[in-house]
């Protein structure tokens, strides 16, 4: 795992009128690193994340991706810079095939150009091709392949999770921000789901950080753990260390188990 950051979080805040949803946070992630962020609801994560992945703005802080600051970017932007984002609802392309989805995630496709269309079409089809066959090899890798041709909008909620996962490999993402992976998935798919959290960090190199409230999930699957209470950073650590802090245990565990 190498030991540079690829992001860096400075003093991140986010009010909303008066209310701070996020309170001076500060963190970072090293390449290769699955990071868990954890905490009761209303602790500040999903703000964290919509600021970090550029769709909300700070109210105060910075964002830095791989010593570039990029705070305030758009979510577009940082797509292309390789830092993209999951949903805790998926937001696949309902009326498209599970194939389609995974083809449109895929960065700077030649025919998006019309001139290219044009000038160069077999330029186009050569792209097109290699696309396919991408997103074809990503299918199988996640065990899809039997509902290519399938719609989306069909799929079981595991599977639209396996998808997003599957988008974000077409886009070579560096940085992954998963919002509860894990959120209304069997326990059979949620084992799956991890398998390739797991085989896409130690073998292909991609870097997560995951909002997550199952904790046998956190514990598998994270190398450290963050939480957030009341919009600030209680403890930062190991899941040991994590569960031997009282004030963690009274903020999140005791509040989960009520």
């Amino acid at each position: 795992m190498n030991s540079s950051p690829i992001l860096e979080v400075q003093n991140l805040s986010k009010s909303y009128g008066g209310v701070k949803a996020v309170n001076d946070v500060s963190f970072s992630i090293n390449r290769g690193e699955i990071v868990g962020l954890i905490g009761p609801n209303g602790a500040g994560k999903t703000t964290s994340f919509n600021t970090i992945a550029g769709a909300e703005k700070p109210t105060r802080g910075n964002v830095f991706l791989e010593g570039k600051n990029v705070t305030g970017r758009s979510t577009e932007q940082l797509y292309h810079m390789g830092l993209l984002r999951t949903f805790q609802l998926s937001q696949e392309y309902p009326k498209m095939t599970t194939l389609e989805n995974l083809m449109v995630a895929c960065k700077d496709q030649a025919g998006e150009n019309i001139f290219m269309n044009w000038l160069s079409p077999k330029k186009v089809i050569q792209r097109e091709s290699k696309v396919i066959e991408k997103a074809n090899q990503t299918l199988e890798f996640l065990g899809l392949g039997n509902v290519s041709s399938e719609l989306a909008g069909n799929l079981s909620g595991g599977q639209k999770k396996l998808l997003e996962l599957g988008r974000t490999m077409m886009a070579d993402a560096k940085l992954i921000l998963l919002d509860e992976p894990g959120a209304g998935v069997n326990p059979t798919l949620m084992q799956k789901i991890g398998d390739m959290i797991i085989d896409l960090n130690q073998n292909r190199g991609y870097t997560f950080c995951l909002i997550e409230h199952d904790m046998e999930l956190i514990e598998r699957l994270c190398h450290r753990i963050i939480v957030l209470a009341e919009g600030r950073i209680l403890q930062e650590g190991s899941m040991e260390e994590i569960r031997n802090n009282s004030k963690v245990v009274d903020a999140y565990f005791g509040s989960a188990n009520n």
